[in-house]
């Protein structure tokens, strides 16, 4: 298979999309490459890289300046080690980077970023599509976003396939949870945290993000820690998100 030349990615033979599928679609919920094919899509409709066309569209308009898919020589010096935890529950530094010449620009993955940067992505979100003077997407998009779109389908446990980066993993097990066109959506209230509706996911070193479009608070924790779904970064994220919601004010 090979696509189109686009510019600043070139004509390749994308071997990592050719995943096949474990079920028809609408049939099961999955983690899979849903998202890194609609960053083709994007790429086939805008003719530009998807590097290229987030920069344009979704970066500099929002001043996100450390949000970048291939690092600057000085971004490199202040990119933050990944630690996994061993045998003995003990975190020590590990060898883990994203590719700097990848196959073709991710749309489900691949970005560095810092926690300021995100934090200003998910404000946006939580205003409806613009922030400032940027309108990046129109608030019907953002609500269509923000709804369920999977029907009778539901979020399921996540089994881990490759221990050493990822253990099980379900969040709010026993909640009915379900999927917009982003992210999973609880459909029940959190005590002391998330209001029923709200928006979260996830990145593979125990990173975690929530938007509560009711409470109107957005937070982002950012650990650099293996594997995912670590118990004790889990804990964290829950006493960090009580401790916003107490204190009445967004991360």
């Amino acid at each position: 298979m090979k696509v189109a030349n686009i510019p600043g990615v070139g004509t390749c033979k994308l071997e990592a999309l050719k995943t096949p599928l474990i079920a028809d679609p609408g049939d099961q919920w999955n983690y899979g490459i849903n998202i890194d094919w609609a960053g083709k899509a994007v790429e086939r409709v805008s003719g530009l890289s998807l590097d290229g066309y987030m920069r344009e569209r979704i970066f500099t308009p929002l001043g996100m300046k450390d949000t970048v898919f291939i690092l600057k020589p000085d971004q490199q010096a202040r990119v933050a080690s990944v630690h996994a935890r061993g045998a003995d529950g003990k975190l020590a530094p590990i060898e883990f980077s994203m590719p700097q010449a990848p196959e073709f620009f991710m749309g489900g993955g691949g970005l560095h970023s810092t926690g300021r940067d995100y934090l200003t992505f998910l404000r946006m979100l939580l205003a409806g599509g613009k922030l400032n003077n940027a309108q990046i997407l129109k608030p019907e998009t953002v609500a269509l976003m923000n709804r369920n779109n999977m029907g009778d389908v539901n979020v399921t446990l996540l089994k881990t396939t490759q221990p050493d980066l990822t253990n099980d993993a379900e969040f709010f097990p026993g909640m009915v949870k379900k999927w917009g066109l982003a992210y999973m959506i609880n459909t029940q209230d959190v005590p002391e945290r998330r209001s029923a509706g709200s928006l979260a996911w996830a990145g593979l070193a125990n990173t975690y993000f929530w938007l509560d479009p009711k409470k109107k608070v957005a937070g982002v924790i950012l650990t650099q820690i293996l594997p995912f779904a670590d118990q004790k970064a889990l804990q964290l994220l829950a006493d960090f998100e009580s401790a916003v919601y107490k204190n009445g004010r967004a991360a």
